[in-house]
């Protein structure tokens, strides 16, 4: 990514003619999706317009954090604890006012004014995520009051709260929204989301089949890690690193055996179990090149991923979406590693693989501000339906 903000100019009919439904006929209704997911390279912005039972992706932009702001991301999120409560306002009110003007930019360049957009869905970005906690967690920063005032628009955040409140795992939450857009009368589906982690949902083809998800480990977190330490980069860029080495099966083994991928779902993860020190407490003293671990992470996210859709049944289709989507090497790991199944992106069905989630933001948001109770047991486990987001007016 460049120091730029990386803008794209989707086509009207995307993600495609049919959207998710429960909607009847009606006038233009512009939404706003937000978020910046486990990787921390920026924050992506997407406006849609939700119209006669449609939802239309018009605009979006990837814009990269401040390095003030990435800095102090890197910072607390490496210590491996929750944070300081401190840092963490002062972090919250930066996000805030930042995604507030991403917004704003997102608006402009689509030609259009704020009093245009009916609402902003906001998921901040994570710092924190512990369902399981006593008490059980979860934190997301970017001041929602501070992007409703910031914009003179209604927002609407903290979409997790609620599902963990419920006894839920709080995410992964795009489940909600796949099985509307990718959901197959003829074929089994798989929709797999490569951002910082690796996110599941299952599609049967029969309806009636309930619609599960869960994070089935690392995606690129641990790739991006390793590269940043020793190419001083932020990506493998197409994975051409990753692609000159040889797996270390010894490593593998040992990466696979973390008792996270042996867990029933529903299940969540993130940085508080994937992170620098864990791989590091696996490599141990072992003299290995480093591009043979660039290789043996490439596998170690395949690997998983192909455990976790083996277990009820393959699918007839995997659609992948996120950033893991531009590593070609590990597309090629992914689908030696499912040679029965179908890998391909999401854009194969309409939808750009680089704003699936922020679609999802946007959609949560209606739905929350159109009292719609989302069922989220079978994906998070919570107890009950529950209302996801909170609504803040400027």
């Amino acid at each position: 990514m460049s120091d730029a903000t990386n803008t794209r100019q989707p086509g009207k009919d995307q993600p495609g003619k049919d959207g998710p439904g429960n909607d009847a006929p009606g006038s233009d209704e512009y939404v706003i999706g937000m978020l910046s997911g486990t990787s921390r390279d920026g924050v992506d912005a997407v406006l849609v317009n939700f119209s006669h039972g449609s939802m239309n992706l018009l605009h979006a932009i990837c814009t990269p954090y401040p390095t003030a702001i990435k800095l102090t991301l890197d910072q607390l999120l490496a210590t491996g604890r929750p944070p300081d409560r401190g840092v963490a306002n002062l972090l919250d009110e930066n996000l805030g006012r930042f995604f507030a003007r991403i917004a704003q930019n997102l608006v402009r360049e689509a030609g259009m004014e704020m009093r245009d957009i009916h609402a902003i869905g906001s998921h901040g970005q994570t710092v924190w995520h512990a369902p399981e906690g006593d008490p059980p967690v979860t934190i997301q920063l970017g001041k929602p009051a501070l992007i409703a005032s910031g914009t003179q628009c209604t927002v609407v955040a903290n979409f997790r709260s609620a599902d963990v409140q419920a006894g839920g795992q709080g995410a992964p939450l795009a489940p909600l929204l796949h099985q509307a857009l990718f959901r197959d009368d003829t074929e089994d589906r798989a929709i797999l989301n490569l951002g910082g982690i690796a996110n599941l949902t299952l599609l049967p083809a029969n309806k009636a089949g309930a619609v599960t998800g869960f994070d089935c480990g690392p995606g690129n977190c641990l790739l991006d890690a390793w590269t940043r330490r020793h190419l001083q980069k932020d990506y493998d860029d197409h994975g051409r690193w990753a692609s000159k080495g040889q797996v270390d099966k010894e490593l593998l083994h040992s990466l696979l055996a973390d008792p996270y991928f042996s867990l029933p779902s529903p299940k969540s993860t993130g940085l508080e179990t994937f992170n620098a020190p864990w791989l590091e407490n696996l490599l141990g003293d072992a003299n290995r090149k480093e591009v043979d671990v660039q290789t043996t992470l490439a596998e170690l996210t395949a690997v998983s991923v192909a455990d976790c859709l083996c277990k009820p049944g393959q699918p007839d289709r995997l659609l992948v979406c996120g950033g893991g989507i531009h590593n070609t090497f590990l597309m090629r790991r992914l689908a030696a590693a499912l040679p029965d199944v179908i890998v391909e992106s999401t854009a194969r069905c309409g939808a750009d693989p680089d704003w699936v989630e922020g679609l999802l933001f946007a959609w949560l948001a209606r739905e929350r501000l159109n009292n719609r109770v989302q069922n989220t047991r079978p994906i998070t486990g919570a107890g009950v339906p529950v209302l996801l987001g909170e609504i803040h007016e400027p």
